[in-house]
């Protein structure tokens, strides 16, 4: 079944936060964030959910009817 257009850009859309949430985790893991704590804790609470509600809107746009 082709994917459709619109799940493509979503699904990337979750691969992209889910990078960006991976790499904040191990940010402040690991010791002093480049781009600081609180940046750093603000963009893991937005990326998480955010790659959660994207992946499930991508699922959903392309689910046969």
């Amino acid at each position: 079944m082709p994917m459709k257009p619109l799940a493509g850009l979503f699904l990337a859309l979750a691969c992209l936060l889910g990078i960006a949430s991976t790499g904040s985790v191990f940010e402040l893991a690991y010791g002093d964030p480049d781009l600081g704590l609180q940046t750093t804790r603000w963009i893991l609470g937005l990326s998480m959910p955010g790659t959660i509600g994207a992946l499930l809107v991508a699922i959903r746009i392309n689910k046969p009817a």
